[in-house]
């Protein structure tokens, strides 16, 4: 009998506290599967090349004009005067222009310049004459007005005739250049002045580069 009692005894159910130690701790999330894991960072993948695909390209960035550059000196046209048809020593500015470099201030062409200074030598003096006459037959004009345009005017035409002055000293020059054959080569270098120079300006005794040159010392330094 006392065994039967301790089985009886036995098969009691477990008190509540025993049962609940027995319980499992709370519940943690599961983890994802791996294969849903995965899964998303496949489509990531394939979402991103596509993503590059659809978005625009970046505008292309402006692309800034060239201008053409300065003319330089060598580049710059050949420009003839108002008489390039009318012959000195028998050549036109033209004929002296097609000449090869050889004949470069030959007998034909200081013939050429000496006969066209000579002619400008010319004008600048009848031009000084014209201007003293004019100046001593022109009466004085009585209107308050008209006296001053008067002397404006007067004042004008002598300050072109001190140029012209100031240019005959620089034809004489030249043509005494002529005449012991230093004429055409320029006085600093030596080398050519350039027949497209000279024609322009044929009392040049500097070539383009020295003159340039002496023009930015002078802006620098001052006269």
């Amino acid at each position: 009998m006392a065994s039967t009692g301790k089985t009886k005894a036995s098969a009691k159910p477990a008190p509540k506290s025993a049962v609940s130690a027995q319980k499992p701790a709370a519940k943690v999330v599961a983890a994802k599967p791996e294969s849903k894991v995965a899964a998303k960072a496949a489509v990531k993948a394939i979402a991103k090349p596509v993503a590059a695909e659809v978005a625009p390209a970046p505008a292309p960035a402006p692309v800034a004009k060239r201008l053409p550059p300065a003319p330089t000196a060598a580049s710059r046209p050949v420009v003839l005067s108002l008489n390039a048809h009318k012959k000195y020593a028998g050549l036109t500015e033209a004929e002296i222009m097609k000449q090869p470099e050889s004949e470069y201030m030959s007998k034909a062409q200081l013939a050429f310049f000496h006969e066209k200074l000579n002619e400008l030598r010319g004008t600048i003096i009848f031009n000084a004459s014209d201007t003293g006459e004019h100046l001593r037959d022109a009466e004085v004009a009585t209107d308050p007005s008209d006296r001053a345009t008067q002397e404006e005017e007067y004042t004008l035409e002598l300050r072109t005739r001190d140029r012209e002055r100031k240019l005959l000293r620089k034809v004489d020059k030249v043509i005494r250049m002529i005449e012991d054959g230093s004429f055409g080569w320029c006085e600093e270098t030596g080398e050519p002045i350039g027949l497209a120079r000279l024609i322009a300006r044929p009392t040049a005794t500097l070539s383009i580069e020295a003159q340039e040159r002496r023009e930015r010392m002078q802006k620098l330094f001052g006269d």
